[in-house]
């Protein structure tokens, strides 16, 4: 009876540590432990180990198990955040239709002039406070520096600043031009896009930039798989006035209520038309944005769901394996010790 108990137990270790069925059969019979136990069993212990570490086959399951539970939560993340844009994208897209309106009389009536030459430009970059969003904001970025090296080579007297509005555009832009940056604005989503948060802020950049021109930068939307990179253009009071070929700002055919205060209307008119255009580029930009972050978000659960089902299809073989290894030890063990 005690030798069976013996053997009953010595089964078990085997099982236990995973050995390989050669190591099974040539395990020692029950008169061999009975009679030189301890050394018999240590030496037996450390070959297996040698084959498989203890819990080999347990941890890697464990692992892939772990594996599969974090890419299910990113999944849920990520689907979460495409709802989420999804929702603030059919809240912005009609604000940024209406607000295109604001801006186009503008264009009709002044034209626009992406290539002039002047001694003092400021580029204004529209960018994103978040990621996760595509390549908005690099695009931006891009446009940005090329318009910073084309005034450059235009001359040496030329000098070219950068206002930047979002966290992103300042991170990049910092990298290598941080001695261009002269002001920036963040956090302009937190409570929303209005007009009048806008028109502050334009009223803010005019006053600590004085320039001949501004550039506007930023990513028009076009639908919800595109955006064009944009450049709006507007002119200082005393470009307006003077006009591009210096001939007077094109109001001449205009009947002018205080005819005999043209630099006030000219003040007026270039603020009030910077302020259209920031605001129009803000909701655009911010469309752009809603629609990538939707994409990206939903490549991210695709590609989220494709790796499940990888893990899925590993996990379950290497269960298969196991349960048939453990099936073929336990029934190697039994014929060795009945031998």
């Amino acid at each position: 009876m005690a030798s069976g108990r013996v053997g009953n137990r010595i089964a078990k270790l085997i099982i236990c540590h995973g050995s390989s069925i050669s190591s099974l059969r040539a395990w020692p019979t029950t008169a061999a432990f009975t009679a030189q136990p301890w050394t018999c069993l240590g030496s037996r212990m450390a070959a297996v180990q040698e084959l498989a570490p203890f819990g080999a086959r347990a941890a890697s399951s464990q692992i892939v198990r772990t594996r599969m539970k974090s890419v299910k939560s990113i999944q849920k993340i990520t689907k979460a955040m495409k709802m989420v844009a999804a929702s603030k994208l059919r809240g912005i897209q009609a604000k940024a239709e209406n607000s295109r309106g604001l801006w186009q009389p503008f264009v009709a009536l002044l034209g626009d002039n992406p290539g002039i030459s002047v001694k003092k430009k400021v580029i204004v970059t529209v960018s994103s406070d978040k990621g996760l969003c595509g390549g908005i904001n690099s695009t931006s970025v891009k446009y940005s520096k090329a318009l910073l090296r084309m005034n450059a080579l235009m001359g040496a007297d030329k000098e070219t600043k950068y206002v930047i509005i979002g966290e992103k555009g300042k991170a990049q832009l910092q990298r290598d031009s941080r001695k261009a940056i002269s002001f920036f604005v963040g956090e302009t989503q937190k409570i929303g896009i209005c007009f009048t948060q806008v028109a502050m802020i334009a009223d803010d950049i005019l006053k600590k930039n004085k320039a001949d021109v501004y550039q506007v930068v930023f990513n028009k939307f076009a639908s919800m798989v595109s955006f064009l990179p944009t450049v709006a253009t507007v002119l200082s009071t005393e470009m307006l006035a003077a006009g591009i070929d210096g001939k007077g700002g094109g109001l001449e055919s205009y009947e002018l209520e205080d005819a005999d205060m043209p630099s006030e209307i000219y003040d007026n008119l270039a603020e009030f038309q910077f302020a259209a255009v920031l605001y129009n580029a803000m909701l655009e930009n911010a469309c752009s944005e809603a629609g990538a972050r939707m994409r990206a978000m939903e490549n991210s659960t695709q590609n989220a769901s494709d790796m499940l089902e990888r893990l899925t299809l590993t996990y379950n073989r290497t269960r298969q394996t196991s349960i048939t290894t453990e099936l073929i030890e336990i029934i190697s063990g039994a014929a060795a010790l009945e031998g």
